[in-house]
């Protein structure tokens, strides 16, 4: 049960001064009785809640899968660049949103954007190898060599210390491409992991995290909101 004047805050633009004039006016019904306190707590998964005569679907949290293009920072908020969260569109806007993850400003691909801190931190920790999946062009071909020093995990010249990835060739030839699959998100670390091993990233996009794939029809700049049953799929390996 959560206060009724913070739940709907939560929603969207609303601010909780909003609310409480919008109770105010009398303009807020739970189960079909006016509400007059703010405070008033509510079940948002049983309650039925109106607001100015449309009801209200009501959500803890949103999680929100975007095609990031590039030149698109990985951030809340920039005063120098446009950010993810300024391609969300009004429809799935709430405050308090982030992205789950960085991608470099010139990466593309599959961004989580959530409002939801704790599932943010269990699809990020290393400690439960939950793979991102990237695919990388690279300047020349890999060697055997060089993807069982990936494979093997690196450590760099600074002495950080980058896991072990999964590491496949899908092209060869004049313009390589490979799928490069790792379970952290260290600065950097698909850029540093190939300069480690002789080569170098000419472009990288991020294909899917976990066992969910990015949306196909989703054009760069677009976004969509995730299915609980793709929420399922962010948390797993499977297929992977």
């Amino acid at each position: 049960m959560e206060r009724l004047d913070k739940i709907l805050a939560s929603q969207g633009t609303l601010s909780r001064r909003d609310v409480k004039d919008l109770i105010r006016k009398g303009l807020v019904s739970v189960n079909g009785v006016v509400v007059k306190d703010s405070s008033q707590k509510i079940d948002e998964n049983k309650d039925v809640v109106f607001l100015n005569g449309e009801e209200l679907t009501l959500k803890k949290h949103i999680y929100i899968m975007l095609n990031k293009p590039q030149g698109v920072v990985s951030a809340s908020e920039s005063e120098q660049d446009e950010t993810v969260v300024d391609l969300v569109p009004d429809s799935l806007y709430r405050k308090g949103l982030f992205p789950a993850g960085r991608l470099d400003k010139d990466t593309t691909g599959f961004v989580l954007i959530t409002d939801d801190g704790d599932f943010a931190h269990k699809i990020l920790s290393p400690k439960n190898h939950i793979f991102k999946t990237y695919i990388a062009g690279l300047e020349h071909s890999l060697g055997n060599a060089e993807i069982e020093m990936l494979e093997n995990g690196i450590t760099l010249g600074d002495g950080t210390v980058l896991k072990e990835a999964k590491v496949e060739i899908i092209e060869d030839g004049d313009k390589p491409f490979v799928k490069i699959m790792i379970c952290e998100g260290k600065y950097h670390q698909v850029k540093r992991m190939f300069a480690a091993a002789g080569n170098k990233v000419i472009s990288l996009h991020r294909s899917k995290m976990g066992s969910l794939e990015l949306d196909s029809t989703l054009k760069p700049g677009e976004c969509r909101e995730i299915t609980k049953e793709e929420l399922l799929l962010v948390q797993s390996n499977k297929n992977i």
